[in-house]
């Protein structure tokens, strides 16, 4: 570990020692901007065979992903957020600014100006007529090797560690223009979200993030202080108390898409900070909402994917509405063969345990947690197919309505005429 410390180190100090010798060629290691005509792909299909070497003259700008020089002659790709392009440079065509190609490291942005031809090896390239470097690469950038082929672009070595791609993410994207086509994606779900609730007539409002009172889950808050006010503040943990406030006030349908905070255990499912989508409908229950989950999903995948059925890690998913509605009390009965009404904490605790739960965890765990870890270890593995998990026991659900099958029936109240007298009395039939 020291040894790759040290090596970055050097690599760093020789970076670093080339700043000097641009200054003395006459360039800024830093460009405040650079004029592009066209993106990597854009330029890609602006040639075509019938130019031969005298191609369009194009601007690009991107980051040097490759370089080899080849004695007075040199080959690159630079990369953008289209994609990349070759880059041929000729000591003859570039004069004294070859001696900037000379300097360049991978992980440099450079604009390149120059003319679209065609390589005997059948790659459409630019050959640079003039070369800007726009900024420096001070710190190497995980980069691994590339291979171009038929079947696309293959990439070995670079950045594979998952924690530090989790925790770098800007180096993640550097390095992984698949990630960046995740976050495109993210973009474009987030955009048809919305366009999907305004034709429905929802109203997109935004609540308050600091809450004097936190509510809406059964989570740990994270705490702050308002100066101002002279009191602790919370950050939300749910959208629900204030968007149901405004049903109240007569917005009969909002949404909002927002950031949470929970304050409490981290894994790959939970971050402390996260984007929640929450809509209300007034005079609609959990069967209007459910029909309407399945056309927003079954919508995004057509949007996004061109098809409601995909395959993820081998397994075939089915979008297409309907989806099952299954019980949690079902579910936990099916997978584990407990009955939650009847099943007391200690038999809970015992199939936890059973499960491979730690007896000590398993005891500490009450109420709706105990109910909600009996599930995660017997149910969530199982339900591959999207479903509809539903009537969650109280505990779980406290601010949901009781269920109308589990509401006391009403007593039955019939006024019967009981001729006694020249009275007559009401009698109440239970």
């Amino acid at each position: 570990m020291t040894g790759v410390t040290d090596e970055r180190s050097f690599v760093e100090e020789a970076r670093r020692a080339k700043l000097p010798a641009l200054k003395a060629l006459g360039v800024q290691p830093f460009a405040y901007r650079f004029d592009r005509t066209h993106t990597s792909a854009q330029a890609l299909t602006a040639y075509d065979d019938s130019m031969g070497e005298a191609g369009p003259e194009v601007s690009i700008a991107g980051r040097l992903v490759s370089h080899r020089g080849q004695g007075k002659t040199s080959f690159g790709h630079i990369e953008d957020s289209a994609g990349r392009i070759q880059l041929y440079f000729r000591q003859d065509l570039l004069g004294q600014a070859y001696d900037l190609v000379k300097l360049l490291d991978l992980g440099d942005h450079i604009g390149v100006k120059g003319i679209l031809f065609r390589t005997k090896a059948g790659e459409v390239t630019v050959r640079a007529l003039e070369v800007t470097l726009l900024a420096k690469s001070l710190r190497p950038l995980p980069l691994g090797k590339s291979r171009s082929g038929e079947e696309g672009t293959t990439t070995y070595g670079g950045l594979n560690d998952a924690e530090v791609r989790y925790r770098q993410r800007y180096a993640d994207l550097a390095v992984h223009p698949e990630v960046r086509e995740v976050f495109r994606l993210r973009a474009r779900v987030t955009s048809y979200i919305r366009r999907f609730l305004d034709a429905k007539g929802f109203l997109e409002v935004e609540t308050p993030v600091l809450q004097p009172l936190y509510g809406g889950a059964a989570a740990r808050p994270f705490v702050t202080h308002h100066n101002a006010l002279d009191q602790p503040l919370y950050l939300r943990i749910a959208d629900e108390l204030y968007s149901k406030r405004l049903l109240v006030g007569g917005l009969e349908r909002v949404y909002e898409i927002g950031h949470d905070f929970r304050n409490e255990g981290m894994d790959r499912t939970h971050n402390p900070e996260f984007t929640m989508l929450e809509w209300y409908q007034a005079y609609a229950d959990y069967t209007d909402m459910m029909s309407l989950v399945e056309e927003l999903i079954a919508g995004l995948f057509t949007e996004c994917c061109g098809t409601t059925q995909v395959v993820r890690d081998g397994v075939a998913l089915d979008f297409t509405p309907p989806w099952p509605r299954v019980g949690f009390l079902q579910l936990v009965e099916r997978h584990a063969g407990l009955n939650l009404r009847t099943a007391s904490e200690a038999e809970l605790r015992s199939a936890l345990t059973r499960a491979g739960t730690e007896p000590d965890e398993a005891e500490k765990l009450t109420g709706g947690r105990l109910m909600d870890e009996v599930f995660r270890s017997f149910v969530e593995h199982a339900l591959v197919q999207p479903t509809f998990v539903v009537d969650y026991p109280k505990p779980l659900s406290p601010l949901a309505k009781e269920h109308r099958e589990d509401l006391v029936p009403h007593r039955a109240v019939r006024a019967v005429r009981a001729g006694q007298g020249t009275g007559q009395r009401l009698q109440r039939i239970e």
